[in-house]
């Protein structure tokens, strides 16, 4: 072969590598353009192959709200605010006010300040208002949406009316950003209530009779007789039943590690409130 076929086999070759060469930077720029970033380039066996690492968007947590009195607060609020975080990954907690309460309601057994400090200890909420309005305004619902990025609005499946008989909900289920739980059957603040006014035994012919009212009011009539013609103070038989279902529900499922330290403290627990918290 002479020297023009060398020359123009060479040639060949290096036109063959400009092509390569030039496919390459054309993947490459396709690639920048794109926005894919590059962690390293490697060449191995196969040739020149660039290593992308692709860049997912972080999903945006989603936030609920739930309101209440949370008076005199019980298992029941507990309850409802566990199913309330369950519909979410963050849950914010408003606390009715004083004011609003008594408006509504009338004046609540525990003040504000306790209240909050109450809710603020469960395990499943975090964040709260305080001095939040008992009914969801078109303005409050606002705030909630623009300035507390709330997506949804929770409440339990128990009518909550207004003293006109409006539902205080009504503009959350109107703007489709309402979701429901089930209430807690068994308990309520009017039931403890009705638990302490059993308690007060009054000697006279009146009070054993406002007691046997109070009692079938409060415990559904289900008292026993005793030898002396009286009646015990029994009271309403709660439904939140402790089954293993329940405690796995309430646990957060992460046992001690191998070197935490366990604290033991007792005690009566009666009417749980904010001194208890604190203790």
């Amino acid at each position: 072969m002479g020297w023009g076929g060398v020359n123009g086999s060479e040639q060949q070759q290096q036109q063959h590598g400009s092509r390569i060469l030039i496919t390459c930077l054309i993947v490459v720029g396709a690639t920048v353009a794109l926005g894919i970033g590059f962690h390293h380039f490697g060449v191995g066996v196969g040739g020149f192959f660039p290593s992308i690492i692709i860049k997912k968007k972080k999903r945006r947590p989603v936030r609920v709200y739930m309101d209440g009195c949370f008076d005199m607060m019980h298992y029941g609020h507990c309850n409802a605010l566990r199913q309330a975080r369950a519909l979410g990954d963050q849950l914010v907690v408003g606390v009715v006010s004083d004011a609003e309460i008594t408006a509504n309601k009338g004046p609540p057994v525990t003040p504000l300040h306790e209240r909050i400090i109450m809710v603020s200890a469960v395990k499943w909420v975090d964040e709260v208002i305080p001095d939040a309005p008992y009914a969801i305004t078109e303005e409050f619902m606002k705030k909630l949406f623009n300035e507390c990025d709330i997506d949804y609005i929770i409440h339990g499946d128990d009518p909550c009316l207004l003293p006109d008989g409006t539902d205080a909900y009504a503009l959350a289920k109107k703007a489709g950003r309402y979701k429901q739980i089930k209430r807690t059957e068994g308990v309520s603040s009017t039931d403890i209530v009705g638990r302490m006014l059993l308690c007060v035994r009054d000697r006279s012919v009146s009070g054993n009779q406002t007691h046997a009212s109070l009692q079938r009011q409060f415990s559904h009539g289900h008292s026993q007789k005793i030898e002396d013609g009286g009646s015990s103070s029994g009271t309403r038989v709660s439904h939140f039943l402790p089954t293993s279902r329940r405690i796995v529900q309430f646990s957060n499922g992460k046992g001690p590690g191998p070197q935490a330290r366990i604290v033991y403290i007792d005690g009566a627990f009666d009417l749980f409130h904010a001194g208890h918290v604190e203790v």
